[in-house]
C-alpha cells in the first residue's frame, strides 16, 4: 500500500510516520516543507495542481494529513489549517490516484462542552477559537469533497515529543527549573481545566487502522476520561521526584493567557496569576470513543502515567 504523509516533520506526523514505516506492507513517501521530506511542497502556498501532478506519479492508495499550525494569528491558522485542505482536496479530486484521505482533525472544533458529558462525533461544533474555527473549516471542506475520506478528530495529544509551549510541556519545563535550582515550592496556575489526553503513539495507531478501513465521516480519538490538569501536575510531579509544594493559583475573570509555572512573585507587584486553558474549550472536554472502537477497532493502550514519564524524560535531559 502506497501511503503518501503530510507533514510527516510534525508532533503527530513524526509518530504516524514510525507507525506506518514498522508496516512492512506500506511503502511510505513524506511530503512536507522540510529538507527531510521526501518531497518538498508547501501545502499553504502550492498551487492544485502542482499537487496534483504528483499525486498522479506517485500514485498512493492514502493520503494522511498531518499538516497544519496550532498557534499563530487568525490569518496564519486558515491559510497553514484551512486553505492546505482545500489544496489537498482539490488535488485529490482532480487526480486519477483515486486514494482515501486520513485527515487529522482536533478536538477543539468542538468548543465547551457541558462538565461531566461526553462529546459525541454529531454533537454541534462551537469552537470556541480561531485555531478550532480553522480546523472545523477543514473538517467541512474534506465532508464535502465527495472524496473517500475520515476525519480523527484527535483531542489533547501527549506523549514523548510534547511541545514546550504546551501546558504539559510548560508544566515539565517548570518542574526541571524548580528541581535544578533546588526550590520547595512551585506556583502554578491554570489547573483547573479538564481535558480528555490521550498518548501521541496512541492516534498514530489510530491514524494506521484509519488508513486500512473503509470508515468515513469524523471519528474521535480520545481516552474517553477527563483529567483535571492539576491532576496531571501532581502525577508529573511524582514521576519527576520532585518532592517540593505545588501551590496553585486560581484564575481570575476575563484573563485571555494560559500560564503554567510561575518564577517567584516581584515583591513590587502583585502575585502572579493563572489563566484558563488556551484551547478555546472552557473547563471541560471529554471525547465519546465508540466509534472508534466500533468502526477502527481501536482503544487506546498508554496510560496517562506513561505519557507523562515520557515527557518528564524528555525535561530531565536539559538538567
Amino acid at each position: 500500500m502506497r501511503v503518501l504523509l503530510i507533514g510527516a516533520n510534525g508532533y503527530i506526523g513524526r509518530f504516524v510516520a514510525d507507525r506506518l514505516l514498522a508496516d512492512p506492507a506500506v511503502q511510505l513517501t513524506a511530503l512536507g516543507r522540510g529538507d527531510d521530506a521526501d518531497v518538498r511542497f508547501d501545502l499553504a502556498s502550492g498551487s492544485p495542481g502542482a499537487l496534483t501532478r504528483f499525486l498522479d506519479a506517485v500514485h498512493p492508495g492514502v493520503v494522511v494529513n498531518c499538516a497544519g499550525a496550532t498557534r499563530g494569528g487568525a490569518r496564519e491558522l486558515i491559510r497553514h489549517n484551512t486553505v492546505a485542505v482545500a489544496t489537498v482536496c482539490e488535488a485529490l479530486r482532480r487526480s486519477g490516484c483515486g486514494a482515501r484521505l486520513v485527515q487529522i482533525g482536533c478536538g477543539s472544533e468542538y468548543g465547551p462542552s457541558q462538565p461531566g458529558s461526553s462529546t459525541a462525533e454529531d454533537a454541534v461544533p462551537r469552537p470556541g477559537g480561531p485555531y478550532g474555527v480553522s480546523k472545523l473549516a477543514a473538517t467541512e471542506l474534506v465532508l464535502g469533497s465527495g472524496l473517500d475520506a475520515v476525519v480523527l478528530r484527535v483531542f489533547s495529544p501527549v506523549g514523548p515529543g510534547t511541545p514546550a509551549g504546551s501546558p504539559l510541556g510548560r508544566l515539565a519545563e517548570a518542574l526541571r527549573r524548580a528541581m535544578q535550582s533546588g526550590d520547595t515550592e512551585l506556583k502554578l496556575g491554570g489547573l483547573g481545566a479538564q481535558r480528555d489526553f490521550v498518548d501521541v503513539r496512541d492516534v498514530a495507531r489510530a491514524v494506521h487502522a484509519a488508513s486500512l478501513s473503509a470508515a468515513q465521516g469524523v471519528i474521535n480519538i480520545g481516552s474517553g476520561r477527563a483529567v483535571r490538569l492539576r491532576d496531571a501536575a501532581a502525577m508529573l510531579a511524582r514521576v519527576a521526584g520532585y518532592g517540593g509544594a505545588l501551590h496553585e493559583l486560581d484564575a481570575p475573570p476575563g484573563a485571555l493567557r494560559p500560564t503554567i509555572g510561575h518564577p517567584r512573585p516581584d515583591p513590587d507587584h502583585a502575585a502572579p496569576v493563572a489563566y484558563p486553558y488556551p484551547d478555546g474549550c472552557g473547563s471541560w472536554q471529554q471525547a465519546d470513543v465508540r466509534t472508534a472502537r466500533d468502526r477502527l477497532g481501536w482503544r487506546p493502550r498508554i496510560n496517562l502515567e506513561e505519557s507523562l514519564a515520557d515527557i518528564w524524560m524528555e525535561a530531565a535531559c536539559r538538567i
